[in-house]
């Protein structure tokens, strides 16, 4: 933001000034989606939601507000992840908390969801589903969330709400804490249970063979992968939930093969895989005997995004 002096020629930094020069800022140093990170910025700084920024666009900053945004702007032109700056995104027409702990949720994960509510909805009245490295918890608590909420539209009956329960395990003692959060900010802390632990390892013996679907966001990138990330996700988001190993499956091996244990006779499988994956990803399943693979199913951009198994 230009100096005091400038703005009083101006006139005062309003929302309809900021946000323009912001997202003009941020485009000019390459940061991924810069209207939206300009909106989380100034919406984080005046205490708005996104939305409120439309509607009251003459609201004039002060000066302690300039401050701050200015010295966050700053940082997120460094390649800093906006939504670590402000402790929150959306994801799955929610808001979560989030935190250095964990991913950033992403759009493409939303595919996970989309999947496992669909299956959920047409298998019965209740679901009790596994969720592993469930960082943020935005796939155990989305899935959760839109199963147990009567679904109502326009164009479509009203869907009724199923009995839906998830034990979700993630290594990072943060990442639970973080997940607990975000479970109690959308009223399903009752029905999730996290657990501290690598992969399967929390889970009791008497639990094999009781989860209708198994869900799993795992680290899936590749050493050479990792190497062509953008810089706000290879330098700031945690290697524990990006690296996959040199071929991107060191995660992804233990977690398929050791699924069947763990699911009901045809009970559903579900991971997020890489673009590239989609054939590794099949033979790893088409090698174990008690899984039966189905699909690789597509984002909404068109990639290889899901794997999809069943439990023979």
């Amino acid at each position: 933001m230009p100096a005091a002096d400038t703005a009083r020629t101006e006139g005062p930094w309003t929302t309809r000034r900021l946000l323009p020069w912001i997202t003009s800022f941020l485009t000019e140093r390459s940061v991924d989606s810069p209207r939206v990170c300009a909106e989380l910025l100034l919406g984080h700084v005046l205490g708005c939601e996104r939305t409120r920024l439309y509607m009251e666009v003459d609201r004039p900053a002060s000066p302690t507000e300039l401050a701050q945004l200015r010295e966050l702007v700053k940082r997120a032109g460094q390649q800093e992840p906006v939504q670590y700056l402000v402790g929150e995104t959306w994801f799955h027409a929610r808001p979560f908390f989030v935190d250095r702990s964990t991913l950033i949720p992403r759009p493409a994960t939303e595919t996970l969801v989309e999947h496992a509510v669909a299956w959920a909805r047409a298998g019965g009245a209740t679901v009790r589903a596994l969720d592993l490295c469930t960082g943020s918890g935005c796939v155990a608590v989305s899935v959760v969330a839109a199963l147990v909420t009567p679904r109502r539209g326009t164009m479509e009956p009203p869907v009724a709400p199923l009995d839906a329960r998830v034990v979700a395990t993630d290594l990072v003692p943060a990442a639970v804490d973080l997940a607990i959060r975000n479970a109690e900010r959308h009223g399903v802390r009752d029905r999730i249970d996290l657990r501290v632990g690598d992969l399967f390892e929390p889970l009791l013996d008497d639990e094999a063979g009781t989860f209708e679907l198994l869900l799993a966001n795992p680290p899936y990138i590749s050493d050479a992968e990792l190497a062509a990330c953008a810089p706000n996700v290879r330098d700031h988001e945690p290697p524990t939930a990006l690296r996959g190993g040199p071929d991107g499956l060191r995660v992804v091996e233990p977690l398929v093969r050791g699924a069947a244990r763990w699911l009901r006779p045809g009970g559903r499988l579900l991971v997020e895989i890489a673009a590239s994956q989609g054939a590794s990803a099949r033979r790893l399943v088409e090698s174990c005997d008690a899984l039966r693979f189905v699909s690789v199913e597509r984002d909404h951009e068109g990639l290889n995004r899901v794997l999809v198994a069943d439990r023979a």
